[in-house]
């Protein structure tokens, strides 16, 4: 740590994402200095402009958050990036809304990121890391008999007919961030947040992957919606738990379930027709078979199949009692998104 106007420098990989700049500002708003890491600094900009109207101190900004260009695909620029921080979190990753045709594109690519990350905090001297994990690095699998809801203590497996290359290029990424402390970094305190599909309020039009499913009900793409439903976490809550488990030094070594309430997609789409009558919000549910008929030619359904009509419960439990959470409802969350896709996007 150093001078005692401020709480240290924390490294953020991935700064210009949804969850990133929440946790940017929360950070900011706790006392913190940021070091943010962009793909391109021409995104520096974007985030400073995306977090200072919700600062509570705009004062010396330029100086409370910084940026450096770094490529998590590439071993070049690392060197030297993390001097003088205190902590590291790492949000960046690939997330395709399509899959790609070959696992080893995402998962290469996964695992790699989070490793140059970790080596680099390690060579800093860095022994607080808090890595964006997520929840689909738990719950593809079957869970023991006579247990209903997913928690911490669940993996996902690879041969799981629910689970897609995505699912594994994070829990692949997962197990090689647990796996490079207990081998190569004993004395690094590592905590993984393992979010569900993230909603909330965009603090910019730039929404990423994860806003994507909203925006689809919200705009009627389909003319009727799976019998497909996902637990949903608002992305407030997600940047706080990043930000409390850096001064909760009993999360070191845990992972923690970011998750409210399960909600399915034509569940959604009613709670989104009821803010907005005018829109005509497609609610009807697609028949199974026809799914199955349309995957042929829409790679992007397929993705889904295997999971028509089941519920995934996801305990929060952990992130409650150990972060100090109070969970924004689901339904909330979901309508801060939609009400911030037409802010920022004009839909």
């Amino acid at each position: 740590m150093s001078d005692g106007d401020h709480k240290g420098t924390v490294f953020l990989t991935g700064a210009s994402g949804f969850i990133a700049k929440h946790i940017v500002l929360q950070l900011l708003n706790a006392g913190y200095k940021v070091r943010g890491s962009v793909r391109s600094l021409s995104r520096a900009d974007e985030v400073r402009d995306a977090v200072k109207p919700h600062l509570n101190d705009g004062a010396g900004l330029d100086e409370r958050l910084t940026f450096t260009e770094l490529d998590l695909g590439k071993d070049e620029g690392w060197q030297g990036v993390m001097e003088g921080c205190s902590a590291l979190l790492h949000t960046a990753s690939p997330f395709p809304i399509v899959q790609p045709k070959t696992d080893e594109e995402i998962i290469r690519p996964a695992v790699d990121g989070t490793l140059r990350a970790l080596r680099e905090a390690n060579r800093a001297g860095i022994d607080r890391v808090v890595l964006t994990a997520s929840a689909v690095a738990v719950m593809y699998g079957d869970l023991p008999a006579g247990r209903t809801v997913y928690d911490e203590r669940d993996w996902s497996q690879d041969d799981h007919p629910t689970q897609n290359a995505y699912g594994r290029s994070k829990t692949h990424a997962e197990r090689a961030a647990w796996d490079f402390v207990a081998n190569e970094a004993p004395d690094m305190k590592l905590t993984t947040i393992n979010p569900v599909l993230v909603t909330g309020p965009s603090l910019d039009k730039n929404i990423g992957t994860s806003l994507e499913v909203v925006e689809r009900v919200l705009k009627s793409s389909d003319p009727m919606l799976p019998r497909f439903g996902i637990p949903l976490v608002d992305v407030r809550d997600v940047a706080a738990m990043h930000v409390n488990a850096l001064s909760t030094p009993e999360s070191a070594g845990q992972r923690v379930l970011a998750a409210e309430g399960f909600l399915w997609m034509a569940e959604m789409a009613t709670i989104m027709q009821e803010r907005y009558p005018e829109r005509k919000i497609k609610n009807a549910v697609a028949p199974d078979f026809m799914l199955r008929f349309l995957s042929l030619f829409d790679p992007s359904i397929k993705t889904i199949l295997p999971q028509l009509g089941i519920v995934k419960d996801v305990s929060n439990e952990r992130a409650k009692s150990l972060l100090g959470i109070d969970f924004i409802p689901a339904r909330e969350s979901l309508l801060a998104a939609t009400d911030s896709l037409i802010e920022h996007r004009g839909l």
